[in-house]
């Protein structure tokens, strides 16, 4: 790997901010401290700051040159609603609030970039640097667009990365096309008529028409989508009842929907929706059904992949990149900023837990896990990428 001295001379300053944000996560559009640290070093820098995109998203505009191209390289900020179970020093000193996915060190090595592309500035045109609020269900990236991200600061493209638990470090995944699926919800009522457990006849029972229900979806992912496109439905919980000679008037179901296209999307939610109505009517009973559409697919397009993988090559070696990664069913909100901007998404390897100190807990390093950290061995490899890529993207003439 051919990382940058300066930026690795950095390194312990990197690790050092990353520490510090993750001993004091913030959720989705509270990220004040962390934006103002954000704001704080990039002014530190000679970076002029915007704020208040998203809430509290902060965007910094590195130029040089006089070329109108630009290219936005995004990171966030948020943590997540959950309590930690490490003990090492930088642990969350916030109860119930976590960074157990690593926006920690999204965030500190797009800093480390912002360092050195301000300092060298060996490009043409505009780097915009955006450090977004509310990832993790906020659709932060969604409030940033129309808050005016692309309009007040135009780009011919825009790039994000995550790390990935099980990937070694220094390695890349990424994928053309569809590289992480659509998050959506369902809520579902079935309304009856209550009765005594022991007078089943005089009951609407919403219980055995839920069950039939739930039986019947499974059927949509087996016997309507085509199986060369993946889907998932999955049903997360089912309430109902007080007691056990009860017959109750209504059961509630809810869960999860993932795809990796809209079409099949659209399928799926148009045959949960028949499926559910015509069973209830089946049974006598009603059905109120709602479908949520939270995250869209992540979709890389394919020009700009083919360029995030030739700079990986050139910098870390054919090796170290895995081009045509397995996709993951699960979701990313950059996908809204893919469906403005071309641009493509890669995964930075986390490793399998082994660089966490003493005093982490017992679980795997996993996102959203209680013992996971983000490995710091990352900070000079991702924001090594980010300077190539966007010089590379922006090559003087």
């Amino acid at each position: 790997m051919k990382l940058i001295d300066p930026i690795v001379q950095f390194h312990a300053e990197l690790q050092k901010i990353r520490r510090d944000i993750h001993a004091h996560p913030e959720l989705c559009y509270e990220e004040v401290r962390t934006a103002d640290v954000v704001a704080q070093k990039l002014t530190e820098w000679g970076i002029p700051v915007v704020r208040g995109l998203g809430v509290t998203g902060v965007v910094g505009i590195i130029k040089a040159g006089d070329s109108p191209r630009a290219i936005g390289l995004r990171a966030d900020m948020d943590a997540l609603p959950m309590a930690e179970i490490n003990t090492f020093d930088h642990a969350s000193r916030h109860p119930g609030k976590m960074h157990a996915c690593g926006h920690d060190g999204h965030t500190a090595m797009l800093l480390g970039a912002a360092r050195y592309l301000a300092q060298h500035r060996n490009f043409d045109g505009t780097v915009y640097v955006i450090f977004q609020p509310a990832e993790e269900g906020g659709r932060g990236a969604e409030r940033m667009i129309q808050d005016g991200l692309f309009e007040k600061y135009p780009m011919d493209a825009v790039f994000g990365m995550h790390n990935w638990p099980g990937i070694p470090v220094g390695h890349f995944g990424v994928t053309p096309g569809a590289q992480m699926a659509s998050s959506n919800e369902f809520h579902v009522t079935v309304r009856g008529k209550g009765s005594h457990a022991a007078q089943p006849h005089k009951a609407v029972d919403p219980v055995m028409t839920a069950v039939h229900i739930a039986q019947a979806w499974q059927s949509i992912v087996a016997r309507n989508v085509n199986p060369n496109d993946p889907a998932v439905v999955s049903i997360t919980q089912i309430h109902t009842g007080s007691a056990t000679n009860v017959i109750p008037d209504e059961a509630m179901m809810v869960g999860t929907v993932r795809t990796f296209s809209l079409p099949v999307l659209d399928l799926i939610e148009r045959r949960m929706q028949e499926i559910a109505e015509h069973t209830a009517a089946a049974f006598d009973a009603t059905v109120e059904f709602r479908f949520n559409r939270n995250y869209p697919p992540l979709i890389n397009h394919p020009k700009e992949t083919a360029f995030a993988v030739e700079v990986l090559t050139e910098q870390f070696g054919a090796e170290h990149v895995d081009a045509q990664t397995e996709p993951t069913m699960g979701a990313e909100d950059f996908a809204f900023m893919l469906q403005h901007k071309p641009g493509c998404y890669v995964f930075l390897g986390n490793g399998d837990g082994g660089h966490r100190d003493q005093g982490h807990g017992l679980g795997p390093c996993n996102l959203h896990n209680p013992s996971y950290d983000f490995n710091d061995d990352l900070l000079p490899i991702g924001a090594t990428y980010w300077v190539r890529l966007a010089e590379k993207f922006l090559q003087a003439k």
